[in-house]
């Protein structure tokens, strides 16, 4: 144990104590007096900068400056304070000095001096120099502009409380789209602008901008306006046939016979093909952010690999969005929230996008099987269940934020929530449906659960309990026990007791199915995670390789490159042959790998031939899911 002298300890003590003297003032109920005025300016393209000019109505005395830190759907604190930067406060010509919180970095406290009835704030948003997972994207060809990310708000006040009127300043000829309306409709930019709202939905409300757009209506005549705005590089990956626009057209429908109610004044799906993102998936209230590889519409009958996203996305406007766990509302940006319902929130969003892509036509009903048998797959062979609950892995985004992957995904789990969680809510509808006798389904809570108050676009908080008390009505069970279980228990099998009682079950071939071709060309990977025990992704990279498998035992891990098979110089092909043809020779499989400029041979002792995983029928069983998948 250290000792230290008296004189340190009071030194340490009186400076913790400075430290924490700042502090935050709690957040009130009366609205800010004033509206702000944000301008953005997205022209600086070469440095991939967004310049912030900033106008507050203020009132002499301390003001706590927040840059939000907790964004909307992205369950963390993802948002990177280190990316603001040059941040200058001004009244009039003077400038004023600004400290920033010892305890909350995202904070900045300044005292206006008597007199000064408004202070301008200007800095800089310093975007990623390359593409990345989520939000903020300035390339030559698009842009995309999360207010989240370029904002300072005044503490002390909740978020609905303050307004703001924004403003973006666009490369010319470039078009914008977004769940904001601008103050003159027939407004061409380069500067846009756009109506007054309050800093809770100007943060839910992005703007996805670009050199190339079109737009398309998706529900002609409908009650509130839904829209396809499609920004890309190439003016020909905008076009979609009508045969597409009828499948995103019956996704609207589809969605309103679901629901029964919608909880929009209109909605932005705001889809962005290219590059410029390596993924992009984020709800909105009134809007989403979609990102996919160019051929979206240009490769539609190739694959349909990653096409649930829109329908994912839509789902949570009903299911996140307007009907939101309680725990994850907070008065402000800044405040901690938990994920406790992330299993309802994304969990069964994942279970209605999928049905959704389905009953649409977006995904065919063959690919939407393909896909459900590499979840079950997955959860079969997942590891990490016998020492980690789902429910625990509701903090993966807490604890490591969406750009951090794991090294070992299938032992230390990563958001198990969304694909397991889906399973469950399949379990759920087929138990309904079972106890029943086809009578109710899981429709029936959607309709329940998120069919309330049509029209209402506030949103409309919920707990366990709530969950729990709708299930019920709909069909009677010990419905608390029944998620616990599942929830929170260690160990035993994956969760396909829903698949066998919709009368499938998972099965294994050594043929890949179209689908799952797709989805590997989609991935830029071979997968032999079910057979040697790992994927082979870009420029022969190991990838994912699953704990405890074959190639862990035999010392593999991601990140060698695979240079040969049995003396061969590796391609997927050359490494299916060999595993074929291992099924009639003693002899192992031998890779050579090469690690930093070391080269290493480990050779797989394996016999048993390629295996993919794909769905079969139980002789005798109701099909259930074709009742699950079919259109309403």
């Amino acid at each position: 144990m250290h000792t230290f002298p008296k004189s340190l300890l009071l030194v340490a003590c009186l400076w913790a104590g400075a430290l924490g003297a700042q502090g935050l003032p709690p957040v009130g109920d009366a609205p800010y007096p004033g509206t702000i005025t944000l301008q953005v300016d997205a022209t600086d393209i070469d440095h991939k900068v967004f310049q912030v000019h900033e106008s507050l109505p203020v009132q002499p005395g301390r003001l706590t400056l927040l840059f939000p830190r907790w964004m909307p759907g992205e369950h963390g604190p993802t948002n990177e304070i280190k990316r603001l930067a040059g941040l200058r406060i001004q009244a009039g010509d003077r400038v004023l000095a600004w400290t920033r919180d010892a305890d909350e970095m995202h904070a900045f406290h300044v005292e206006v001096p008597a007199g000064v009835a408004q202070l301008d704030l200007v800095f800089q948003q310093l975007l990623p120099r390359a593409p990345q997972s989520g939000s903020a994207v300035l390339s030559r060809d698009t842009a995309v502009v999360p207010w989240g990310r370029v904002l300072l708000y005044p503490a002390g006040y909740a978020v609905d409380r303050i307004l703001v009127q924004p403003s973006l300043r666009l490369p010319a000829g470039w078009q914008q789209a977004s769940a904001l309306r601008t103050l003159a409709p027939s407004d061409t930019g380069p500067q846009w602008r756009y109506q007054a709202v309050s800093v809770e939905t100007l943060v839910d409300s992005p703007v996805f901008a670009g050199r190339l757009m079109k737009r398309y209506d998706l529900d002609p005549g409908g009650r509130s306006p839904v829209t396809l705005s499609v920004f890309a590089a190439d003016a020909k990956q905008l076009e979609a046939s009508d045969e597409q626009l009828a499948a995103h057209r019956k996704l609207v429908a589809q969605a309103d016979r679901l629901f029964g109610a919608r909880h929009f004044r209109h909605y932005d799906f705001l889809l962005m093909l290219g590059d410029a993102v390596d993924y992009l998936g984020l709800e909105h209230h009134e809007s989403s952010e979609n990102g996919f590889k160019p051929r979206y519409f240009s490769e539609w009958a190739k694959t349909s690999a990653g096409r649930d996203l829109l329908p994912h996305e839509f789902t949570h406007s009903w299911n996140g969005k307007f009907r939101r766990p309680r725990e994850l509302w907070a008065p402000d940006l800044n405040a901690a929230t938990r994920n406790t319902q992330l299993w309802v929130y994304e969990g069964l969003t994942q279970y209605w996008g999928g049905v959704l892509a389905a009953r649409s036509g977006i995904i065919s009903t063959a690919d939407t099987l393909a896909d459900m048998a590499y979840t079950a797959a997955w959860a079969e062979n997942g590891p990490a269940r016998q020492w980690r609950a789902l429910q625990d892995t509701v903090g993966d985004e807490i604890m490591s934020g969406r750009l951090t992957r794991p090294d070992w995904p299938s032992w230390q789990r990563f958001e198990d929530y969304y694909d397991e969680g889906a399973l469950i809510w399949l379990d759920a509808d087929t138990k309904i449906r079972e106890l029943s006798g086809g009578r109710r389904s899981l429709d029936d809570f959607a309709r329940a659960f998120f069919g309330v108050e049509d029209g209402r676009v506030a949103p409309l908080l919920y707990g366990f309990d709530d969950v729990i008390a709708t299930l019920n009505r709909v069909q009677p069970l010990d419905w608390a026990a029944f998620m616990r279980e599942r929830l929170d228990r260690v160990g035993g099998p994956a969760p396909l007791d829903g698949l066998a009682r919709a009368g499938w079950r998972l099965a294994w071939s050594d043929k890949q199915s179209d689908y799952a071709k797709g989805v590997d060309a989609e991935y830029e990977r071979a997968d032999f995670r079910y057979s040697l025990g790992f994927a082979v992704g870009k420029e022969g990279k190991l990838a994912n390789v699953r704990w405890d498998s074959l190639a862990f035992k035999a010392g593999l891990a991601a990140g060698p490159t695979l240079l040969a098979v049995n003396l061969r110089a590796y391609s997927a092909d050359v490494l299916k042959d060999a595993i074929t043809a291992a099924q009639t020779d003693p002899q192992p499989i031998e890779l050579l790998l090469k690690e930093d400029d070391q080269y290493s041979v480990v050779k797989l002792d394996y016999h048993d031939g390629l295996r993919y995983p794909l769905l079969e029928r139980i002789p005798g069983s109701d099909d259930r899911l074709a009742a699950i998948l079919a259109p309403r």
